[in-house]
This record gives C-alpha cells, sequence and structure tokens, in this order.
C-alpha cells in the first residue's frame, strides 16, 4: 500500500474505532458485548499456539545442545575432578584415623609396660640377606633408633630392629625362621624360645619350644617375652601369642606347642621402636583380658558343695528331747530324769542287752558281766528305750559290783 492521505485516513480511523472498543470493554468488564468474540478467538488461537510451541520447541532445545556442547564438557571435568578429591580425601581420612586408634592402642601398651618408644610406620616390606620376612620403616638414627632394639606394636612382639640408615630402618618379624626369642608361659617361670615359621605360616603360628618337658603345657596358656640385657635386642613382657596346640614329644628333653601370635604380621603399619626398657620387668600387666568364652566358663563352673547328710532312720521318728531332758552319752545312766523321758516309745521294739552293746560301742569283754544300768538306751537312728520287765535292774554302785564278783 503507497504511503497516501487515503490510506492515512484508513489507519487513523481503525485505530479510533479499536480505542473506542477498547474503552467501551473495559467499562462493561463482565456483560461485554465483546465477550464471545474474545472467547472464539482465544479458542481458535490457543489451538495455533500449543501447534507451533510442539513443533518449534524440540527443534529449539536442539540448537541450544549444539550451543552449550561446550559448557557443559567443562563442567563435567570439573565435577570429575571434584569427586575424585573428596573421594581421596575421604580414603585419607579414613587412614588417618586407622592409623591413630593404632598409635593410640601401641602408645597405650607402652607405657602400660613403662616403655620409652619412637613411633614409626612401616613403608615397605623387603627381603633381606639372610632373613625372609622383613620390613622397612620410616625411622633412623637420626630419631634414635639403633641396632638390635625391640620392635612392637598395640597388639604385642613385633621383631628387632638389624640395620639402620638416617632416615630408615630394617626390621626381622618374629615370624622369621631364623628369627628367636625368649619367651615364658603366663603366670609363672617357665620359660622357652619362640622361633618363626617363615612364609610357609603367613604369619598366622609360630613355634614355642618349653624347655621343661615335665612342666604342664595346655592350648589356651598365653606367652610373653622373657627380655633380654638391657632390653636389647627383646624387652621382657611383651605379649606374643596364645597357645593353640601342643605336639606330642615323648622321649624328649622339651615340649613344642604352636601359638597364634597376638600381632597381625600381614597388616603392620604402626610400630613403636623400644629406645629404652623399664627398669622393673612389667611381667603379666601388658597381657590382654583373658575371652569372654574362657571367663563365662570360668564364671559357670559349680563351687564344691558338701554332700548332704544321710536320712534319719525310717523305722521311727528322732525323739525331740525337751528342755528339761539332759541327754548324756551313749552307755550312760538317766538319773534325775522325768518318767516320760525314760519311757520307751510306742511301737518299739525292745533289742537284746547284747545287740544294744554291740550297736553302740564295741563290747567289752570281763570275766565277770556286769548288769547293765536300768537308764534308756540311745538306738542309733535316735530313738531312746527303757529297758523290759526282764532284766534286772540294779543300782551301778561299786559295793554291788564287787558283790557281783565275788559271788
Amino acid at each position: 500500500m503507497r504511503d497516501t492521505r487515503r490510506a492515512r485516513l484508513i489507519l487513523g480511523l481503525l485505530l479510533a474505532v479499536a480505542l473506542v472498543l477498547i474503552t467501551v470493554d473495559h467499562r462493561q468488564r463482565e456483560d461485554s458485548l465483546f465477550e464471545p468474540v474474545r472467547s472464539t478467538a482465544a479458542s481458535l488461537f490457543g489451538v495455533a499456539e500449543r501447534a507451533g510451541t510442539g513443533v518449534a520447541g524440540p527443534v529449539g532445545d536442539f540448537i541450544d545442545t549444539f550451543a552449550s556442547a561446550p559448557e557443559s564438557k567443562r563442567r563435567l571435568a570439573l565435577l570429575r575432578a571434584e569427586n575424585a578429591r573428596l573421594r581421596q580425601e575421604l580414603t585419607a581420612h579414613s587412614l588417618d584415623r586407622n592409623r591413630s586408634a593404632e598409635l593410640t592402642r601401641m602408645l597405650g601398651l607402652s607405657g602400660l609396660g613403662g616403655y620409652r618408644v619412637v613411633a614409626a610406620q612401616v613403608i615397605a616390606r623387603r627381603g633381606v640377606p639372610g632373613f625372609e620376612d622383613a620390613v622397612e620403616i620410616d625411622a633412623g638414627t637420626g630419631d634414635g633408633v639403633r641396632s638390635e632394639m625391640t620392635v612392637l606394636n598395640g597388639d604385642g612382639l613385633v621383631g628387632r630392629v638389624i640395620h639402620t640408615s638416617p632416615t630408615t630402618s630394617t626390621v626381622v618379624l618374629l615370624t622369621d625362621p631364623a628369627s628367636s626369642a625368649g619367651a615364658r608361659l603366663e603366670g609363672n617361670n617357665q620359660i622357652g624360645v619362640v622361633t618363626g615359621l617363615g612364609p610357609v605360616a603367613e604369619g598366622r603360628l609360630i613355634r614355642f619350644r618349653l624347655l621343661d618337658a615335665a612342666a604342664p603345657l595346655t592350648a589356651g596358656r598365653r606367652i610373653v617375652s622373657f627380655g633380654s640385657q638391657n632390653g636389647m635386642p627383646y624387652a621382657p613382657g611383651l605379649p606374643v601369642g596364645t597357645i593353640q596346640r601342643v605336639e606330642a614329644t615323648p622321649g624328649e628333653l622339651t615340649r613344642v606347642a604352636y601359638a597364634r601370635p597376638f600381632v597381625d604380621f600381614t597388616a603392620l603399619d604402626v610400630v613403636g621402636v623400644v629406645v629404652r626398657a623399664p627398669q622393673r620387668d612389667p611381667r603379666d600387666a601388658m597381657l590382654p583380658p583373658p575371652p569372654p568364652v574362657a571367663a563365662r566358663a570360668r564364671a559357670a563352673t559349680p563351687p564344691p558343695t558338701t554332700p548332704p547328710a544321710p536320712p534319719p532312720s525310717s523305722s521311727s521318728p528322732p525323739a525331740s528331747p525337751s528342755p528339761s531332758t539332759t541327754v548324756r552319752g551313749q552307755g550312760g545312766g538317766d538319773r534325775g530324769k522325768p518318767r516320760a523321758a525314760r519311757e520307751r516309745p510306742a511301737g518299739t521294739r525292745r533289742q537284746p542287752f547284747r545287740a544294744r552293746q554291740q550297736a553302740v560301742r564295741r563290747p567289752q569283754r570281763s570275766p565277770h558281766p556286769r548288769t547293765q544300768p536300768a537308764g534308756p538306751r540311745t538306738r542309733p537312728g535316735g530313738t531312746r528305750e527303757r529297758p523290759g520287765a526282764g532284766a534286772r535292774e540294779r543300782p551301778e554302785t561299786r559295793e554291788h559290783d564287787q558283790a557281783g564278783e565275788r559271788t
């Protein structure tokens, strides 16, 4: 359309009509005359808008993906690096926590025995000429470590130092076949020698040879280090292991047993080098508490009980003496007692004189047997009986006895 006066007039007229219609529709919002027209137009144009969005949306997303691909790759690389860093920190934190726990246990054990130690960490496992089981630690002469010093950890005896350098040292383990240490049984002074079995046993067992073949040696006994002069190469009182089985060695001068060491030689990390041994042997103070099973077994063992008293005779119930009745020994008289205490209980048979004498005391032979007094007799079951009418009752006097002997 050309820009003429007519075109401008028509455009102005349409704008004026549009303003009038908008004004009228705004004033009559609820009951407007253009509401049906507006609803119909919204329905038609809404369908067209949804169709256009459904077609243009995927195309726009596809274009945005290609446009933001470099940025997404950069963010993905940053997230991967952050994830790796967090995992490394978590692993280091867990390792530091385990090492801190081992260091605490090692320092607690050394403090319990009065040892002065230098803490170190196992950095390598290496072979040494003449030895099969040896490790390298990160402590040397600059830290005060010397050869032939004892090495321990939080569980017990580990080994001894054989070579040193300014920053590192070589430790031969107790499980090495060429290593031997003096040891003794817990609770006594029975001594022996502990030797390793090498890589074949994988650190699970060590050999203990008891020098006294007559000494008792059973499974479950624990052994500690016997110690050396000035605590070198082995300090006294360190836990060594628990005996698992005893070998039968008939006719030999020593006894052989196999013990499980307290130290896990396959997972050594934090250790301590004893630079000064205690002045007094700690004996068994450094041993761990006994296993709960053994403690429960000892607690469950009943104490020795005394055998119950035999039941009284069932022939007749025992007589209960009254407070006024004086019970004398068997074979004595019962003078001065009430008549009820001297009478025989109902239903009790009278025993012959000889039978009562044999049941009560050993019979005595006499050329002139005496007549027993008329007092009641005490039966084995506790029943007292009075002699019957057939027995002669005579006073037990010296004159009567002499007359009977003369007769």
